[in-house]
């Protein structure tokens, strides 16, 4: 099968022709469909996060279809379309585990980071963290626009939760990109007016077109007080921004899984007033399944740019430089 895979060096992603992986007693193997580009996968490439495994397939937003099981496994059918997704395994056992707080699971692993993902015709998940999608599926005849979902969407909506936005506030949205329009269409969705303080006049112009409620440059000031805000950008800069323009007692979420150095901060104009600054460490199967049902209840549609499976280093290098808006899906077959 084709694959792609990380080199040797921070940045380099070869097409490379592997085996066909076999599942493990408890997985499933998959036949890839789409598989969606997510910041994250660039993180993993440029090792802005440590490595964790030599030459590793990245891709964590993946539908496909079972073609082969585990001796051990029974969950689904040869033939079921399934997510994978980024959290692969946890301990189980562990306080957080057993706290419903699997997230933070010390043992936990990832796909496209710890064990192959999506960048190839086929992958292996644990049938216990692969999404069932027959039902969001069911009215749509392409899997495409479902792929963000899988990480975007998950990580936007634990972000929503976290962010405390009282019913019909002012949600300000920082990095306008694939996690950030999804949540912002979702929180519209919800009764919320929206900002969207993003880089990228391709990112503003997405934020117009989605018809958000203001749209600005990263470090514009909004132009009311914000109830919370979101920061997907991997910028610690914005976070004394994001606070700043944020109403007392309200709530200041940091979406990404790595960020550059929060600076230095003023107490009374940031975090006095009882702003609250939090973050957000992966998600939970159970946010993956509350999400998936809202998405498919408001028939949720990500802004989708199509990419043919041998382009997917070009994929990521325009998400590098900033070159690309909305989401963007790897058409693997």
């Amino acid at each position: 099968m084709r694959a792609w895979r990380t080199g040797d060096e921070p940045g380099a992603l070869a097409l490379v022709e592997t085996d066909v992986p076999a599942p493990a007693d408890d997985e499933v193997l998959v036949r890839v469909e789409v598989c969606g580009v997510c910041r994250t996968d660039l993180h993993v490439v440029d090792e802005e996060i440590p490595r964790h495994v030599r030459h590793v397939v990245p891709g964590h937003q993946t539908i496909g279809t079972v073609v082969a099981r585990g001796a051990r496994a029974r969950r689904f059918a040869e033939g079921d379309l399934v997510g994978v997704a980024w959290l692969r395994s946890t301990c189980g056992v562990c306080r957080w585990c057993r706290a419903g707080a699997e997230n933070l699971c010390p043992r936990s692993q990832y796909t496209g980071w710890d064990a192959d993902g999506g960048y190839a015709e086929y992958t292996t998940v644990p049938e216990a963290y692969a999404y069932d999608l027959g039902a969001t599926l069911a009215a749509r005849t392409d899997p495409a626009p479902i792929a963000p979902l899988l990480c975007a969407g998950i990580i936007g909506f634990r972000s929503l939760k976290r962010a405390n936005l009282p019913p019909g506030g002012i949600l300000g949205i920082y990095g306008f990109g694939s996690s950030g329009h999804l949540t912002a269409l979702v929180a519209r969705s919800q009764g919320a007016r929206v900002f969207a303080m993003t880089r990228g006049e391709a990112n503003r112009a997405l934020a117009r077109e989605l018809g958000m409620d203001f749209v600005g440059d990263a470090e514009d000031a909004p132009p009311e007080p914000l109830d919370a805000a979101i920061i997907f950008a991997p910028a610690g800069g914005l976070v004394p921004v994001a606070l700043a323009a944020t109403r007392p007692g309200g709530t200041v979420v940091c979406a990404g899984i790595e960020m550059s150095d929060i600076p230095s901060m003023a107490y009374e104009s940031t975090v006095f007033h009882e702003r609250d600054l939090r973050t957000v460490t992966s998600n939970t199967r159970a946010d993956g399944e509350q999400f998936l049902a809202v998405a498919t209840g408001i028939r949720l549609a990500p802004a989708v740019t199509m990419v043919d499976f041998e382009h997917a280093d070009d994929a990521l290098d325009a998400l590098r430089r900033g070159r690309s808006s909305g989401s963007m899906v790897l058409r693997v077959r």
